[in-house]
């Protein structure tokens, strides 16, 4: 039997999704037409039709709704992690589940490549990205841990947390090389690259 309450709260979170989404869109046209340092909260308020308080019910910031419709791909990601084999080396496992991300970033319009150079050039977003990339650390940190054989509550153990750092810092070297110029290569191809650079042994 379900919950009475079941309906009613997957009703607001459907509801809630589509606010941020429609949000976010228009955010996301303002910064693309304005820039995003001339694009107030009172500007995107006024495009959107909704009043501050509404905007500051949905969103913390202006970062946040820029990109509100990404704010679950951590858990995405952590879920991919957790499902590929476990017999899996945790560097070969990270890539695989960055794969369906980066497929994301490359199945969209040129759109999503002007907002990815926006991100990666203006420094408020920037910063905000790498906020975002501390948040992916802790949920991947438990599964790479089980992956290295390695106890998660263990902080003197750095493993876990080199394989995430340096994989995350990979898809941000492939992110500013996929932006700063009109590449030949797929944004996957950068990444097996950095990727593969990160773990290559150096030529004697």
């Amino acid at each position: 039997m379900k919950n009475a309450n079941q309906a009613p709260r997957g009703a607001r979170e459907r509801a809630t999704r589509a606010m941020r989404a429609e949000v976010a869109a228009t955010v996301q046209d303002l910064v693309l037409d304005r820039g995003y340092e001339e694009t107030t909260i009172d500007d995107i308020c006024a495009a959107a039709e909704i009043s501050r308080s509404t905007f500051f019910r949905y969103f913390h910031s202006k970062e946040e709704a820029l990109f509100g419709t990404t704010d679950d791909a951590g858990e995405y990601l952590r879920d991919s992690l957790a499902a590929r084999p476990p017999g899996e080396a945790p560097w070969v496992a990270m890539r695989r589940a960055l794969s369906p991300l980066i497929d994301q970033y490359e199945g969209h319009d040129e759109r999503t490549l002007r907002l990815t150079r926006l991100m990666v050039n203006t420094p408020a977003l920037a910063a905000w990205h790498r906020q975002e990339n501390a948040r992916w650390h802790v949920l991947l940190h438990d599964e790479i841990a089980r992956r290295l054989g390695a106890d998660p509550a263990d902080a003197a153990d750095p493993r876990a947390n080199a394989v995430i750092a340096a994989a995350l810092g990979c898809v941000e070297a492939a992110l500013i090389a996929w932006t700063s110029t009109n590449q030949p290569h797929t944004l996957a191809q950068i990444l097996d690259r950095a990727m593969g650079a990160a773990f290559s042994s150096p030529h004697p």
